[in-house]
């Protein structure tokens, strides 16, 4: 029985969990080409990049939002990519592979942050793209009517179901009105369908993960100074073994929440198995502890 486990130790977000799953040695060509299905290549960028993070190697991949040359030369309306705003490329679009040369990378990692200049080059100029919200019926049917296989669109819309319905109860209003401005539309939609993807390639026997790691203090977001878990965060995290250790800030998303409790059985703090395969997903902070998701799979012991 092949095990998939997250070793959730420095939290998880949508960008991390893409980086460990791809660097369990999948075909990025072909996740890439899976990716296109969506027809979203001219609303973003995608990059998937060796890093380091505290001597740790793994895969930093980040989604850039593309917007309109004219939107750039004006008052600058950021969407608000802040769940994994970190950076990925437009499968169909570029795709950028290479090694990082000094392994750190820019903390852009704000989730519910209120986006700055300092965050714009989460943004690429494009001429004739202008970035879009979408409510979760739009993504619904975006998903629905893409060429993606049934397994990876039941499997993403479950996941984004989860998601919406946590933040429509933080908000209170219906689920299907919920509109991913905080939790970015298409960095989420890319997250989610890329971990889908990730997961049918591999092909799980069973998916666990450990006790999670969330992080402290307070957030800056759209609505004011939240407290460490954000409120959706901890909604999606309800009946999850979690933590607080050697960090302060943000360390799980509502993307990465969402994976969790939507595609694991099971939180331990290690399942009986034999590892044949580790990943490391570099998130964009630095800590105490290496900020990463490492998943490991592997053959189950017999009992």
């Amino acid at each position: 029985m092949k095990i998939l486990y997250f070793d959730c130790f420095s939290g998880i977000s949508g960008d991390m969990t893409l980086g460990a799953l791809l660097d369990l040695g999948l075909d990025q060509q072909s996740f890439l080409r899976e990716l296109d299905k969506l027809g979203l290549n001219k609303e973003y960028e995608i990059e998937i990049k060796k890093g380091i993070k505290k001597g740790i190697t793994g895969l930093d991949v980040t989604v850039r939002i593309l917007h309109s040359h004219e939107e750039s030369h004006g008052v600058h309306s950021y969407l608000h990519v802040n769940d994994d705003a970190h950076c990925k490329k437009g499968a169909a679009g570029k795709f950028l592979q290479e090694k990082s040369d000094d392994g750190h990378h820019h903390d852009d990692h704000h989730h519910y942050g209120e986006h700055t200049h300092a965050d714009s080059h989460a943004h690429v100029h494009s001429h004739d793209v202008v970035g879009v919200e979408r409510d979760f019926r739009q993504i619904k049917e975006l998903i629905e009517n893409s060429e993606l296989s049934q397994s990876v669109k039941d499997m993403a819309l479950k996941i984004f179901e989860k998601l919406a319905m946590a933040e429509g109860k933080i908000h209170g209003i219906p689920y299907e009105q919920v509109h991913f401005h905080e939790v970015g539309a298409v960095d989420s939609i890319v997250d989610i369908v890329g971990t889908a993807i990730c997961i049918d390639m591999l092909k799980p026997d069973v998916i666990m993960a450990s006790p999670v790691n969330v992080g402290g203090g307070f957030v800056k977001c759209q609505h004011g100074i939240f407290p460490v878990p954000a409120p959706a965060t901890l909604e999606l995290l309800k009946g999850i073994p979690i933590y607080s250790q050697n960090a302060r800030g943000e360390l799980v998303t509502p993307t990465g929440a969402a994976i969790l409790s939507t595609l694991c059985q099971e939180f331990v703090e290690f399942p009986s198995m034999v590892v044949e395969k580790i990943g490391y997903g570099l998130g964009k902070r630095d800590h105490e502890v290496p900020n990463c998701l490492r998943v490991c799979w592997g053959e189950a012991l017999k009992k």
